[in-house]
């Protein structure tokens, strides 16, 4: 008997995730062996955490874990971290699995593969800011965003006790937030959410007035991705919320619960996010593959690596920089999305011997949510030629609405639409706050 064809897929977040259900349906157990690699054993989608990390979204409802999903559609789930590519004996290399208390609970191994696809995400930039590692906290992952939650809650009882022992105190959850990105604007929305409804849940003399959040931008306004006018809505938001909004400013230093700024001012704070910006995991320079300053895999038209055909790259960790254009394809959700499209056809059409398909980035637009307060953003983007600002209950509609599309990227139409009406139910009878 042939060996079957194996497809070996690292990553399981957006694009990685949708990749291989794709392969999975497409092709099954029979001919072909697809497999998923990834160090967690769960996917959340990132544009989510956020929510997340305010408390405004229970992860264990919405993640999806890797072992049912491969049953379900056909392929196999292995766990671990990428450490090593060979090209020429085609297999990959996986580190030792951890456990909690340093034993090894898997042993690093290999995985031959006769197509390799990488979709290994991104990771925040602290741009060799001193400090950053140390006292800032990110929103990479579900841990990450766990991490910060917990944190917030401690923080906010504490701020409750002090109140009830002495009602004249002045007291406060200090929140300073580094970049004013989506990710940054987002969570500090969310946060004044989060903060209205913890007084029903055992903080009776908690409330927003006890926030105090700073969302800092070295640019010279938030959401440069965004319209100047639907910036400035935001802006004028998360300003009516409590927020201060602080563009124009450079953190050159982190210290414990401080940052230091270009101009010398020091800036307090309970908990720091640091939300800057997004750069590939440093082990993506040591592949032998062609990568860029920020540690992103460099691709052709096709999505396949520079240095060898039959590795493909998608997601944040893959830059492509389309004919014509100044700089390279944004890392959003909805590149990831078009991308795992075109590496699934790809990789089918390779098999057939087919010429490949060069991948066309449509940029969709961009849509920011302040959490319950507003949606702002800019709808259809390069495909209208323009963009079409939105701000409210539309924006707030087709939000949500990319969420669902993920949905149906991920699990198909049926069980998305299941997905979708136990969402709906879990709206009414779940607390509206994640508090453990």
């Amino acid at each position: 008997m042939s060996r079957k064809t194996q497809i070996v897929v690292v990553g399981g977040g957006a694009g990685g995730l949708e990749l291989v259900r794709r392969l999975g349906a497409k092709y099954g157990r029979r001919r072909h062996d697809i497999i998923l690699v990834d160090k967690n054993l769960s996917h959340i989608w990132k544009p989510l955490l956020h929510e997340v990390a305010a408390g405004s979204l229970d992860a264990n409802l919405d993640e999806v874990g890797y072992r049912g999903h491969c049953y379900r559609w056909g392929y196999r789930f292995f766990q671990g971290s990428l450490e090593r590519v060979d090209r020429a004996a085609r297999t990959i290399s996986l580190a030792p699995v951890m456990d909690e208390d340093g034993s090894e609970l898997i042993a690093g191994h290999t995985i031959r593969y006769d197509i390799l696809a990488l979709a290994v995400g991104s990771v925040s930039n602290d741009f060799g800011v001193p400090g950053v590692n140390e006292h800032c906290l990110y929103l990479d992952s579900r841990t990450q965003a766990d991490r910060f939650r917990t944190r917030l809650l401690n923080h906010c009882l504490r701020v409750s006790r002090a109140m009830m022992n002495d009602p004249g105190a002045n007291e406060q959850v200090r929140v300073a937030i580094v970049g004013g990105g989506a990710t940054g604007v987002e969570l500090a929305a969310e946060l004044y959410n989060a903060a209205g409804a913890l007084r029903h849940y055992g903080l009776e003399v908690f409330d927003e007035s006890r926030l105090n959040v700073t969302l800092l931008e070295a640019g010279p306004r938030i959401l440069p991705a965004l319209p100047d006018k639907l910036a400035a809505a935001a802006k004028h938001e998360l300003e009516v919320l409590g927020v201060q909004v602080r563009p124009g400013v450079q953190v050159v230093e982190a210290r414990p619960r401080q940052l230091v700024t270009k101009t010398g001012e020091v800036i307090e704070a309970d908990l720091i996010v640091w939300a800057a910006g997004v750069k590939g995991a440093e082990f993506l320079s040591d592949l032998g593959l062609e990568t860029n300053s920020r540690n992103q895999i460099i691709v052709t038209d096709t999505l396949q690596t520079t240095a060898d055909p039959c590795i493909f790259a998608l997601g944040d960790c893959a830059s492509y920089t389309p004919p014509g254009e100044d700089r390279p394809v944004p890392p959003r959700a909805q590149a990831a999305h078009q991308m795992a499209e075109t590496v699934f056809a790809n990789i089918v059409r390779m098999q057939q011997g087919k010429p490949l398909k060069h991948f066309v980035y449509r940029d969709k637009g961009s849509l920011v949510s302040l959490s319950r307060f507003s949606t702002v953003g800019s709808l259809m983007g390069n495909l209208i030629g323009g963009s079409m600002a939105i701000e409210g209950r539309l924006a707030r509609f087709i939000y949500t609405s990319l969420y669902r599309l993920h949905l149906i990227g991920i699990h198909g139409w049926v069980k998305a639409t299941f997905l979708m009406l136990v969402g709906r139910v879990n709206r009414i009878v779940r607390p509206r706050l994640k508090l453990h």
